[in-house]
């Protein structure tokens, strides 16, 4: 079955604001939300479905991805759409704390606190042409959050535990039935972590996390060019109670080169020539990424002509194969000459 666009679903166009998208999908929230249209799967449907176009469009890598792949390419980053009520009250809590004043719907409410994944984390990373394109493997030194080593990530001191929160149960979440909705809201004792810390490690003063150095090996493929991203899956700070790593995010920038100049997946150069060499024609050698290759520059070449070698530029990225070497030659003009060159310049214009 074919997806609807996502932009369609919420009703707004592809320019819209963070604020746009928010309020669109809180309008759909409120009409097709299942607590208040119990039995009915028509309005679940809708209710999913704008629920899945909000969590993609509301995040700017995800939504960078869609727009320029639609939604094939967020399934090459392993998204699977809508996966379930408890997902959407998680990811969504100010929404439907905005239009139904809870953060859970009724007979949702958690039996144990969530662990939260860990922070994304960022890196800029500069490299040279070269290495752009034909790729590299490289080390990279960060400072991230790690589980605590003196606690093992439980916050308490040494030789402690934590205990379970009296005013929860556990749950990290306390109930309140309000009318026609049943009201979930942060357990105040535990701020939702369902356990609570007697005595607290000194290393990480309770958090569970401490910040650590680690080097991280980083494969750059070839043909990567300037504000390309790779993706370390795991690579960021650790989650909050047992909850998974975060992603690291590496954006490239690439180095110009004295010679090459990129344009696409083929590269350019200039290459002079005298103008004998364009008069009579020639075989010279022209750099490439690799060696030297020979070009046969025809009798009466001028300058502005271009000349190309296949398959000598940069790998395509998404493919096989490369791109080409493009060459425009110029006729470089003396500007000191003797009187012998002076004189035979001037036969050369009478015979001419």
């Amino acid at each position: 079955m074919t997806k609807r666009d996502y932009y369609e679903i919420l009703g707004v166009g592809k320019t819209a604001s963070e604020e746009e998208l928010k309020k669109c999908y809180r309008k759909i929230a409120m009409q097709f939300h299942p607590d208040k249209n119990p039995g009915n799967k028509q309005a679940e449907e809708r209710f999913k479905e704008a629920a899945e176009a909000y969590e993609v469009l509301s995040d700017r890598q995800k939504r960078e991805i869609y727009d320029a792949y639609g939604h094939a390419g967020l399934s090459n980053t392993g998204f699977q759409g809508f996966s379930g009520f408890d997902d959407v009250f998680s990811g969504f809590g100010d929404i439907f704390e905005d239009v139904f004043g809870f953060g859970r719907g009724r007979g949702r409410g958690r039996t144990r606190p969530a662990a939260r994944a860990g922070a994304d984390l960022r890196y800029d990373l500069k490299i040279s042409f070269l290495d752009a394109a034909f790729g590299l493997t490289t080390t990279i030194d960060l400072e991230k959050l790690h589980p605590c080593q003196a606690c093992g990530g439980t916050g308490s001191a040494p030789g402690t535990t934590p205990s379970t929160c009296p005013t929860c149960n556990g749950r990290g979440q306390v109930v309140q039935s309000s009318g026609f909705f049943t009201i979930s809201s942060t357990c105040p004792h535990c701020n939702g972590h369902g356990k609570v810390i007697a005595k607290a490690c000194q290393t990480c003063r309770g958090t569970g996390r401490e910040k650590q150095r680690k080097t991280v090996e980083l494969k750059i493929p070839a043909g990567v060019e300037t504000g390309s991203r790779l993706r370390l899956r795991g690579e960021g700070e650790a989650g909050d109670q047992g909850g998974p790593n975060g992603d690291l995010y590496v954006f490239l920038q690439v180095e110009d080169h004295e010679f090459f100049v990129r344009s696409e997946d083929d590269i350019v150069c200039r290459v002079p020539i005298s103008f004998v060499q364009a008069s009579l024609g020639a075989t010279i050698e022209v750099p490439t990424l690799k060696e030297t290759e020979k070009i046969k520059i025809p009798r009466g070449t001028q300058t502005g002509q271009i000349f190309r070698l296949k398959g000598k530029g940069i790998p395509h990225l998404q493919g096989y194969g490369r791109g080409d070497q493009i060459i425009e030659v110029f006729v470089k003009i003396p500007t000191e000459l003797t009187r012998k060159q002076e004189d035979l310049l001037r036969e050369f214009e009478k015979a001419r």
